[in-house]
């Protein structure tokens, strides 16, 4: 069975800059991923980005992943922060 830490794990392998923070009862998940190299991307296009990072394994052993996708200066503006 899939555990939060495994898809965590994959995605930061596969985005390598990627900060994850995930969720999930071992079929459906909700992840929380910032990443840098999605800027200047649409949402459709973080979300291949993320769907890449993971490959097959969103067919086979992830039945379900809902995910938020942030850039640093977007993640740092929810948290209140200056991104600068």
């Amino acid at each position: 069975m899939v555990n939060p830490n495994d898809i965590k794990l994959w995605i930061e392998q596969g985005l390598e800059r990627a900060q994850v923070d995930i969720e999930g009862d071992g079929q459906h998940f909700s992840a929380v991923i910032v990443c840098p190299d999605f800027s200047g991307k649409s949402r459709i296009q973080q979300h291949q980005m993320v769907y890449q990072a993971l490959g097959e394994r969103m067919k086979s052993q992830i039945h379900a992943l809902s995910m938020r996708t942030l850039t640093p200066d977007q993640w740092a503006k929810e948290q209140g922060e200056d991104p600068e």
